[in-house]
Order: structure tokens, then sequence, then C-alpha cells
């Protein structure tokens, strides 16, 4: 198949359906940069740089020049293929006696990304896991049986992994022999917590034999090998995963060419939907008209899009992202209110006015506060009669309470930056969960999911669990070390890296060592808390796992460029479909 050079233009009327396609000789507007959608560090108008209009950006890429790639244009007709081939994997799954089979062929599900598809055959074949005593003393199998029930919630102890050691408490050598066994131990181990030494023990035992297997295995292979001790599943961004697993599974000898092709058909029938959501989104907020009467102010809620996609990325959660996308642009532009524009006595003001919440305190705003304060007052109130008139209830009081902790926290670091101050690096850290929306965005969505919501649990998710707390320090320290460098050179706000320098008296290299054995021993804690928390809905405590996941792949461009940058994970997730 040939390929030529286009340029795409998104527009709203298109967004749905397909693609506009221009030959080059425009200008192309969007660079490769990492960006920070979420609350971040503090930028200043001097050197900040403003991209309108983002919905209308055009987008340069190679498009092949085969109607076979305009697979967004009729996505309605793929439907009946789509059930069809559904009901083709679920009667293997249920025919599928072998259980080490059948696990094998869950994971690999799940790792197409249809996986949400197939919850009840997925939930059978884990409770017969679960009810199966685990004598194998096969390593693969077991590392994949212990992997699968804890990332379904199951309590699982990985006490199983000790007949895999000697004497002395060390795993046993002969084990580096079998690479695909050492592979599934070595994803196994990134979801201890840690008060679990033998999965600690685990991850170094397959980090070092890995290691040496990279060298001597074929290219594909070590690639394989590198990501995994780079990055492990556990930490990767769900949808993205599922594109590069689906190229990867179309070149394997044994695959199901019916699994292959509904993981294909899949991907890009919810991008289609994820490109009516644009639409949708780039209506209101052109209504919304924030940006235009604000200079200062990101224009960029395609970005916000994208991240609620790696928080919520089933086709089910389609309010949620809506929702919470509307939340975080707002977000982003109030934030730039506290960095970049207001003085520390009109933030000051506007803290207040955001503690009472009430429409009669726009009357003691400069006037460029005034549009900030009603585009929030109102979509906050919008959501929360939506939510009330779908299931009864009164979440407005819930949703106040993250905004005013937010605009607290980034009132603190207005007065750190107007101040010269460089807090310590606990502080800093505490502060940052909130100010980079974590609560904002998990409390909201623990209302839209609709699931588990009472008293007991609204109270719980309100007091800032530890489940949100650990998934939004690691999501602060990501950001850091994707944007501190750029920064640093704007003299914006001291970021982590910056507080441990200052508080040890570190180089540059040693503080980001250090931040990233903040982010590993936070993980801990967040795994700890997925599978212990038993009291909040599975889909918050994935969407907390996922916050984690997403702000990895947003920020890692930042931290080492070999990575993709933002507008490449708008292609592959939002634009670019995969090829039938």
């Amino acid at each position: 198949m040939t390929s030529s050079r286009y340029l795409l233009v998104i527009t709203p009327e298109m967004a749905g359906i397909g693609y506009a396609v221009f030959p080059l000789g425009v200008h192309c507007c969007l660079r490769k940069h990492s960006w920070k959608p979420f609350g971040g560090r503090r930028e200043r108008l001097a050197s900040s740089c403003r991209v309108s209009d983002t919905f209308k950006c055009i987008q340069c890429y190679s498009l092949p020049t085969s109607q076979d790639n305009m697979v967004h244009l009729e996505a309605s007709s793929f439907n009946p293929r789509i059930e069809e081939l559904k009901e083709g994997v679920r009667k293997i799954l249920f025919n599928n006696i072998d259980l080490r089979a059948a696990m094998v062929l869950v994971d690999t599900l799940q790792h197409l990304g249809i996986g949400y598809h197939f919850e009840e055959e997925t939930n059978g074949v884990l409770d017969r896991c679960y009810g199966t005593r685990s004598d194998d003393d096969d390593l693969f199998i077991t590392a994949l049986r212990f992997r699968l029930l804890r990332q379904g919630g199951y309590s699982v102890t990985p006490d199983v992994f000790h007949k895999f050691m000697d004497n002395k408490g060390n795993f046993k050598d002969p084990l580096a022999k079998n690479r695909m066994a050492l592979l599934s131990l070595h994803e196994a181990s990134f979801l201890g917590a840690k008060d679990e030494e033998v999965l600690s023990q685990a991850m170094e035992f397959t980090k070092h034999h890995l290691q040496k297997s990279k060298l001597v295995s074929e290219t594909s292979v070590a690639r394989d090998i590198g990501l995994a001790l780079e990055f492990p599943r556990q930490r990767r961004m769900e949808r993205l995963e599922a594109r590069s697993f689906i190229e990867k599974y179309r070149k394997e000898c044994g695959r199901s060419s019916a699994m292959l092709e509904l993981a294909t058909l899949d991907f890009n029938m919810v991008q289609s939907l994820y490109q009516k959501e644009i639409a949708e989104l780039e209506s209101w907020w052109r209504d919304l008209g924030v940006t235009k009467k604000l200079s200062f102010a990101r224009d960029r809620p395609l970005e916000c899009f994208l991240w609620t996609v790696g928080l919520f990325p089933e086709p089910c959660l389609s309010t949620c992202r809506i929702e919470v996308t509307k939340a975080v642009a707002i977000l982003v532009v109030i934030d730039d209110m506290y960095d970049s524009y207001g003085s520390l006595e009109d933030l000051n003001l506007f803290t207040n006015a955001i503690q009472r919440w009430e429409i009669g305190e726009i009357e003691k705003l400069p006037e460029y506060m005034k549009i900030c304060y009603v585009a929030l007052y109102n979509t906050i109130n919008d959501v929360g009669y939506k939510v009330l008139k779908e299931y009864g209830w009164f979440i407005i009081p819930h949703l106040r309470k993250t905004w005013v902790d937010l605009c607290e926290a980034y009132f603190t670091e207005a007065r750190w930056f107007s101040n010269g101050v460089v807090p310590n690096l606990e502080d800093y850290v505490s502060n940052g969960v909130t100010s980079v929306g974590t609560y904002v965005a998990l409390v909201l969505a623990f209302f839209l999911t609709g699931k588990q919501v009472n008293k007991e649990t609204s109270s719980l998710v309100n007091s800032w669990p530890k489940l949100f707390t650990s998934a939004g320090r690691i999501f602060r320290l990501w950001d850091d070390l994707g944007t501190a460098m750029a920064e640093q050179q704007r003299g914006d706000v001291a970021s982590s890296i910056e507080c441990y320098m200052n508080e040890n008296s570190t180089s540059q290299d040693e503080a980001r060592v250090h931040i990233r054995n903040l982010i590993n021993s936070s993980w801990q804690d967040l795994n700890k808390e997925c599978y212990a928390m038993t009291q909040l809905p599975r889909s918050i405590i994935k969407a907390s796992l996922n916050l984690a996941r997403t702000s990895q792949d947003m920020y890692r461009h930042g931290d080492d460029d070999k990575f993709l940058s933002t507008d490449e994970l708008i292609l592959s997730l939002l634009i670019k479909p995969i090829q039938i």
C-alpha cells in the first residue's frame, strides 16, 4: 500500500464521521512537546506559549491513500461483525476446560484492549483460578495467575512464590533459563506492596537476569525485555498499550485471527466515539468563550480530553470523560490565572470567593476573574444538577470542597513563588497532590460512574483516601520529571527536584534518581490500596490506577525524548485508526 504526505484538519462536523484531507502546503501548527494539562508548575506569562483553537489544529502525518483506511466513515457498519466475533471468542472461553490456557486467553484479551467485552466470562475464569489450589510448579503460570487475580481485585498472597526459592530465601538460579517465566514473574512483581518482600526479591532477581538476557536476544525480544524493564504493564496507559500490542500480536504465529480482527475493529470503533465526544466538547468550549476573553489562558481542551481517555478508556464511560474534561479545561484556565496573571491580593479575593461558593461573590472580583468564577460556578452546578436528576444525589458540596482545596493549594504555591520560598520536599509534594487536580478529577468521576455511592463511600471519598493520594503523588512527581528543566530555565517556582536539591545539597541527577525512587514507593502504596480497598467500586479504583499510568505516558517524553510526545499520543489514540 502506498502512502503520501497529507495534512489532516479536524473540524467539529468531521470529528465523529471521518477526516478532511488536504495536500501539503499549509503550515502545521502543532509542535512536538510534552504538555501538562492539569494543575502543574508555575508558568509565567512572559514565557508562556498560547495555542489557540486547538480543535481545529492541523495535524500532519502519513495517511494511506487507500479507501480502506477511512474506517471511521461507516463505523456503525462494523457492529454486526463485532458481535459475531465477540460470540466466537465467548465460545472459546466457555469451552476452554484447560485452566492454564484460559488464563493465557484472558491475559491476551485484556492486553488487546477488548477484555471489557468479556467481563462475565473473565470473572468465571478468575473464580476458577481463585478456587483452585495453586500447586503448579510452572513459574510462568503461577506468576500469571497471581497477576490476573490481583488485578481483578482478588485477595491473593505472594507466598505462592516461596516454592521457587532455595533454603537461603533466594530464587533458584535455574529459573533464569526460562525467559518467558522470568518476564511473567517480573510483571507480577510490580503489583507488590511495601510489606511483600518476596515480590521485591522477585523484581531484583528478574531485573538482573533479564538485563543479561537482553544482551543476547534477537532485536524484537530485546525490545520487549527493555520495555518490561523500564515500564512494566502495570504502569502503562491501557488504550495506548492496546494499540501497541495489536500491532505486535498481528505478527505472532499463534495468533487468533478472530481476536485480532475484533481488537482492531474495537479500537477504531472506540476511537470514533472519542471523536464524537471531541465534537461535543468543541461546541461547549466555543460557547463558554473563556479563552477569547482571557489572553493569559491556555486553550488546550483537546489535551485535557486525552487525559480523560487515559483515566476512563471504556466506551460506557463517555459521560465521565466529557464532564471531567470540562472540569479540567476550566481548571487549566484558573491555574494560569494563579500562575501568570493574578496579583496576590486578587488571588486572595478569588480563593475567598471559591470558599463561599455564592454567585454574589462575583461583585468583589476584578473583571478577568469574574469570567473564571462564573464559568466554574455554572459548569460545576450543571454537572451537579445532572447527577441529581440521574441518581438523586446532591453532590455540589463534595465538588465544592475539591475546588476550595485546589484553589487554596494554588494560592500556597503563588505565595511561595512571590516570596521566593523553596519548601521542603514533603510540604511541596503534599500540596502538589492537590494542585495537580487529583481530587477534582477523581471525586467527580466517583459520582459520575454512579456505582456504590452512599453516605459511607461519599464520606470516604471526601476525606481524600490514600488510594487517591498515592495516585496523585505519582502524578505530581512525574509532572516534575517531565517539565522541571524547562521550568527552571523560565524561573518558575521550585519543583520537587529543586526542593530535594535544596534540602539535601545534591546534584540534579541525584535528585532525579530520588524522585524516581519516590515514584516507585508510591506505586507500592497504590498497589496496596488497589487490592485492599473494598469499600469503593472497582471503577474508581481503576481510575486512580489509570491516573498514575497516564501521568507517566504524558510526561515521560519530557524526561526522555525517545518516548511519544503529547501530539503523537493524540494522533495514536484519537485520530489515526489501525489498518484493517
